[in-house]
């Protein structure tokens, strides 16, 4: 089986999950937070080296106040955790997103764990946090033109590659495959550009559900397709 070499994965379903078993939101986010440690760990067992989740989007800071701060208080804690599991697992951590966006302990927090895990040679997880792909390519844009006011860039000189560079996944290869879960079908603002050739693949189960035979599922599907990335292969 053909293994894809970077997963994304759309973490939905949380509240709904929590809902059908008589529980507020909140706890369904706590229980997909606790999935997460487990699909990096099968991920990575199964070969896959790059694993980017939708954590916390632009949009989200339009729910409840009280669901805002929740998942801001679970966010603290997670990222205590996943320095421990990163240590543990050799994981190299990174956030994508606007960081400014955040409270000033969070970001503290969030350099030291990419600090810490910068030269760890195991899975490559990606967080999400703050995170629209509109906002992501207005900052590069942003970048750009100072760049180019100061000299440093020329018009000319602009490709997809150069781009490419300004975004917040950089030096990171292109999701092979998008998962995303609770069986809603949408991209919903998250990497618009990086997933241009990435293969979707859509499960009725929610997060907190979501286990190393749903992941198996999915890669048994992406292995099913034919990525010939706008070309046409040669009939035999």
């Amino acid at each position: 089986m053909k293994i894809p070499q970077h997963v994304a994965i759309i973490l939905d379903g949380n509240g709904r999950w929590a809902k059908s078993k008589g529980m507020p939101r909140n706890y369904g986010h706590a229980q997909g937070s606790k999935n997460v440690e487990t699909i990096c760990r099968e991920a990575w067992n199964i070969g896959i080296k790059y694993l980017t989740v939708y954590a916390f989007s632009t949009e989200n800071w339009k729910r409840p106040q009280e669901e805002v701060d929740a998942l801001m208080k679970l966010l603290r804690n997670y990222m205590k955790t996943c320095l421990k599991t990163a240590e543990k697992n050799h994981m190299r951590v990174r956030v994508i997103g606007d960081k400014t966006g955040l409270a000033e302990d969070i970001r503290k927090r969030i350099d030291e764990l990419e600090e810490a895990s910068k030269n760890n040679d195991g899975l490559n997880f990606q967080i999400a946090i703050n995170y629209g792909s509109r906002d992501e390519m207005i900052r590069a844009m942003k970048k750009m033109a100072a760049d180019q006011e100061s000299g440093q860039l020329k018009p000319e000189d602009i490709s997809e590659e150069t781009f490419t560079s300004y975004l917040d996944t950089a030096d990171i290869p292109d999701p092979d495959l998008l998962i995303r879960t609770s069986g809603e079908q949408r991209l919903s603002n998250f990497l618009l550009w990086q997933l241009a050739y990435t293969e979707f693949y859509f499960a009725d189960v929610h997060w907190p559900d979501f286990t190393k035979d749903e992941l198996m599922k999915a890669i048994e599907a992406y292995n099913g397709r034919d990525r010939r990335y706008g070309g046409v292969k040669e009939e035999a």
